[in-house]
């Protein structure tokens, strides 16, 4: 006897499938059904993962859906063929785009187009309606079943005879399904938590929105041979065998426009690479980049991508067409065809990129090509291919929103019925840097008892609750385009913004099929290099742009070397910072580098540490053989980058070009699917035969091991390096523009504003204050004394003011400057939460004089009369002292985020030298092994993933930053204070590596008292 599941939901129906999609394949496998139907409600986005389950374990998988008509008729649809699915699939997405986000709306009327190709199991209420059965029999004769499906309720038997009767009756087959939720009984706590979740009750209430028992799950086929009557379980397999569709059927079509009519693809993209190339190359193109170039070409006609390069060159056209800034990033974007076509900036003959990881021939699947656009400005580009492919053939890929602790913990705690106090301390008790762990002892630092039975409960729901998906939201820019409808390829519902849609795919379903996917990415230092080159175009009076830039500056190298780097594109982070001294960059090549290394992969492949070491001529370069010199000359020996991984792979250990790229694949998801074993034994006996000691072979192993947590690919590391060249020039030779040009363009990197604008004025700049009678909008430039302009901070800085009421400012000043409040508030009709922002932020100081006064000002402001709108009376100055320095810097930070008065601890040195605290500028001076105390206001806490468990933080004080190494047991010892203090004392030991130091923490103390009410978050980063 076998069986096929036909009725399965998994946890991609949201809150209501309480197992993964591969949890349940698996289980299906061993159970030894024949097949699996999975069925989420109106959706597919599951369905990717259970076709990579189903093809790795041998089990047949059938593609369907379940759907409640808005009349309540259940139903659910398989599909038999490729047309089959794309009529499923069409269904689909007309029910979604009917309704808002996470609904859907179907009614009779939607399927009277007959869903060619599909099976349709009738699921009947608990009193089956003759008039729903005839209605599907009329349009589905011959491809329609009645479900039977008997969850052991109490009436399993009485439910057995009348549906059969009712399947004779209307002459219509039975057939058993199960109407599956879960792969095991384990998971039944769950799935009623879900339902609460759902239903946003607690389990207690939910009552009959519960399931009755746990029946609702894979059973064995003993059990099910004992429920269902012989004929019902073989009409499954009946079904099973018509249903022949598989996803790897899946073919992508690529979009026709971006080739002329009467043109073919190859012919057209040589011909726009000839001209590219003659522009890059004016004085004619090398002979080792033609060869490239006609390689390259030569392997995209073979393999028919040619509309592929076509379509991403066409959007950076556009974007540059509208000077919207952009720049190419990825394996493929660092092609010598694109590099011709204009995709990225990134020379390759300054790069050695592995062809195979840009392209093979083993790989049927397109080449990987992201573009990064100025990020205020990517809305332009997202519109334009709406325009120019229709939402029909073009849709943003999904992510799927999972839960993670803090969400689960809230979600579980409300099933279970704790209490809102309750479920914030718990929510309070798990921290950005724990991952996905839920550790007792966070719990009991919370002051609660995680033994007690409920609360014991609660935490195993959540950690089993974790990681499973919560809905669908939009991927930050990956856009899918077809040559025909796109909903036959996936579904398509609508987002949560305005005039977006996505499909039910996120990137890792669309790696698997291998469908087209263009990253239309937004990045905030994009926006800031744009914004910079205008301010510095507009101060020299004329056009300057990146390419403007001089190459290879040796005071730019020189600044970056001393770590002179807040505000620089990827490399302004405290392991960055504390890693340039070391490796101490001089070209565009080490840029490459340094980006790359700081990295979990070289971390955890303990490859920084020998290649410093080589680097700085305290080891020497070695080299197993001549092929591995060729592949790891360039990094002194010592894999950085994924693509040398490859390499290796290839040149000593025999891999073919389409295994080492499957070894990539394996590398990045090695930990969640243990894929590497393979390749070691692989790796090992390749080395041996060619003569590789096997240690080496080994420590090569190591090392790809490390690689498995992220190994930055060298392709995106010079692109990368290209934009960390440029923002530092702009910083080192711009600070004003390049200050400037940052605030405008938050929320972005590391740094708060107050930290930008304390570093800018440390270079020289002049910062001025908000003034309603100077500021516009946004921070800008003006002249100053000396040759360097300065910084006006901008209306956009003041904290409640409305968008509004800063546009009707700055116009009304064109007819003349304010002269008093009145004036102001008279012109521009600011209304009076306006004005009371701008008193706050000291922004009337030249109309009022100080906050008090400014503030009695406007309390004094009334609306204006319609018959006497000028109307109004002096008034006395009132005998209102000034705000003392210290109220002066608790509004500023209030009011604008920053100070342009002295630093808060330098008003609070008497105390802080009272407690001992050493100040910043002395840390410095102290050598290696020093006891230091000392503290600062918190700037950032960092929990990188390849730290073990260390947390990084940045104080500051008036003199200068420390940077702490806060050990995995200092921090749960200390886990409140180095968490919630804003100022933070430490004691501890200094280590000092040449320029590099930090504070080794032995213990803290949270001295937060001491600021008051001065707001002054920190940032915090994984």
């Amino acid at each position: 006897m076998s069986y096929a599941e036909l009725h399965c939901l998994s946890n991609f129906t949201f809150l209501r499938g309480a197992s993964h999609p591969a949890e349940l394949v698996e289980r299906a496998r061993q159970l030894g059904y024949a097949a699996l139907a999975l069925t989420d409600e109106c959706s597919l986005a599951g369905v990717v993962r259970a076709h990579a389950a189903a093809r790795d374990c041998g089990l047949a998988l059938i593609v369907g859906s379940e759907f409640t008509l808005t009349d309540g008729l259940r139903l659910v649809c398989l599909a038999t063929s490729r047309r089959g699915y794309g009529a499923l699939a069409r269904l689909i997405t007309r029910a979604r785009r009917a309704a808002p986000k996470g609904h859907y709306t179907l009614e009779r009327r939607d399927l009277d187009g007959g869903l060619e190709d599909c099976l349709l199991l009738w699921l009947p209420g608990p009193v089956p309606a003759l008039y729903d059965g005839n209605w599907l029999r009329e349009r589905f004769a011959g491809r329609l079943w009645v479900a039977v499906e008997l969850p052991m309720a109490g009436a399993d038997r009485e439910r057995l005879a009348r549906l059969e009767t009712l399947a004779r009756e209307l002459g219509i087959p039975a057939v058993a399904s199960g109407d599956v939720h879960m792969h095991q009984r384990r998971r039944r706590a769950l799935q009623d938590t879900l339902t609460a979740i759902r239903q946003k009750t607690s389990v207690t209430r939910a009552g009959l929105a519960l399931h009755p028992n746990g029946e609702r799950l894979l059973r064995p086929l003993a059990r099910l041979s004992e429920l269902y009557p012989r004929a019902l379980l073989d009409a499954t397999l009946e079904i099973a065998g018509r249903c022949h569709f598989s996803l790897g059927e899946i073919r992508y079509e690529y979009p026709e426009e971006v080739v002329p009519q009467g043109q073919l693809p190859s012919a057209y993209l040589r011909a726009l690479v000839g001209q590219g190339a003659a522009r890059r190359w004016p004085d004619g193109v090398p002979p080792p980049v033609r060869e490239l170039l006609d390689r390259e070409l030569a392997l995209i006609s073979e393999l028919g991508y040619e509309r592929y390069f076509l379509t991403v060159h066409d959007l950076v056209e556009f974007a540059r067409a509208r000077d919207i800034l952009c720049q190419g990033r990825g394996s493929a974007a660092n092609s010598a065809v694109c590099y011709a076509l204009g995709i990225t900036e990134v020379d390759p003959a300054r790069m050695t990129v592995l062809f195979e990881r840009f392209i093979s021939r083993e790989r049927n699947e397109p080449p990987d090509i992201d573009v990064d656009f100025e990020h205020e400005r990517r809305e332009e580009v997202i519109q334009y291919l709406y325009r120019k492919y229709g939402r029909d053939r073009a849709a943003l890929t999904a992510t799927v929103i999972c839960y993670h602790p803090k969400s689960a913990v809230r979600d579980v705690g409300r099933a279970l019925g704790l209490d809102a106090p309750q479920i914030d301390r718990l929510a309070r008790a798990m921290q950005w840097w724990d991952g996905n762990e839920v550790a007792d002892r966070w719990i009991r630092d919370a002051g609660l008892d995680p033994a007690n039975p409920l609360l014991a409960r609660v935490l195993a729901l959540t950690r089993e609750l974790i990681g499973f998906p919560r809905h669908l939201s939009q991927h930050t820019g990956g856009f899918v385009i077809s040559r025909g409808p796109l909903e036959e390829l996936v579904p398509i519902e609508n987002a949560a913004m305005p005039e977006r849609t996505v499909i039910q795919w996120d990137k890792d379903d669309l790696d698997e099929l291998g469908l087209l996917k263009v990253d239309v990415l937004g990045l905030g230092m994009l926006s800031a290099i744009q914004k910079a080159l205008a301010l510095v175009s507009a101060r020299r009076g004329c056009g300057f742009r990146m390419s403007d830039i001089p190459p290879e500056d040796p005071a730019v190298y020189e600044m970056i070397c001393r770590a002179d780097t807040i505000g620089v594109f990827q490399i302004e982070s405290r392991a960055q910072m504390a890693m340039l001294p070391r490796l101490a960059p001089s070209c565009y090549y080490d840029l490459v580098i340094e980006v790359a290394i700081v990295r979990p992969g070289p971390i955890q492949g303990q490859m920084v540490h020998p290649y410093l070491r080589r680097r700085s001529g305290q080891e020497p370069v070695e080299y197993p053989g001549p092929e591995v010199r060729e592949v790891l000359s360039r990094t002194l020996g010592v894999p950085i980058f994924q693509e040398q991984v490859m390499q290796l792979a290839i040149v000593a250990a025999g891999f073919t070009p389409g295994e080492a790229d499957r070894l990539r694949r394996a590398m990045a998801a090695w930990k969640r699917k243990g894929s590497l074993a393979p390749f070691e034994q692989r790796l090992v006996e390749g080395m041996r035969a060619r003569g590789y000691d096997e240690g080496f072979a080994r420590q090569v192993f190591q090392q790809i091991l490390g690689f498995g947590e992220y190994g930055f690919p060298e392709s995106h590391a010079a692109s990368f390096a290209f934009l960390v060249y440029v923002s530092a020039w702009l910083k080192h030779h711009e600070p004003a523009a390049f200050c400037c040009a940052l605030l405008n363009s938050q929320p972005m990197g590391f740094y708060a504003p107050a930290q930008l604008v304390r570093d800018a004025r440390a270079h020289g700049v002049p910062v001025l204050a908000v003034d309603v009678n100077a500021s516009d909008l946004d921070s800008a430039l003006e002249p100053a004394a000396g040759r360097d302009p300065a910084l006006r901070l901008g209306l956009d800085r003041v904290r409640g003011l409305s968008r509004d009421g800063a546009e009707c400012l700055v116009a009304a000043r064109v007819d003349g400057a304010f002269r008093d409040v009145g004036d102001l508030a008279r012109r521009a009709r600011l209304p009076r939460r306006d004005l009371e922002a701008l008193a706050a932020a000291g922004a009337l100081a030249g109309l009022a004089g100080h906050r008090h006064l400014a503030a009695w000002q406007v309390l004094g402001i009334e609306p204006p009369l319609p018959l006497l709108p000028d109307a109004g009376h002096k008034e006395g100055i009132p005998l209102l002292r000034a705000p003392s320095e210290g109220e002066d810097v608790v509004a500023d930070y209030r009011a604008v985020g920053l100070t342009l008065g002295r630093h808060p601890l330098a008003l609070l040195r008497p105390q802080l030298n009272a407690c001992g605290w050493m100040p910043a500028v002395d840390v410095l001076r102290l050598a290696d092994g020093a006891r230091v105390t000392t503290g600062g206001i918190v700037l950032t806490r960092q929990r990188p993933g390849s730290a073990s468990g260390v947390i990084f933080v940045t104080l500051e004080d008036e003199t200068g930053h420390v940077n702490l190494v806060v050990w995995s047991r200092i921090a749960d010892r200390h886990r409140k204070t180095l968490l919630g203090a804003r100022l933070l004392g430490v004691r501890g030991r200094l280590q000092r590596e040449g320029d590099v130091l930090h504070v080794v923490v032995e213990r803290l103390e949270d001295r937060s008292a001491l600021l008051g009410s001065l707001a002054a978050p920190a940032r915090n980063f994984r």
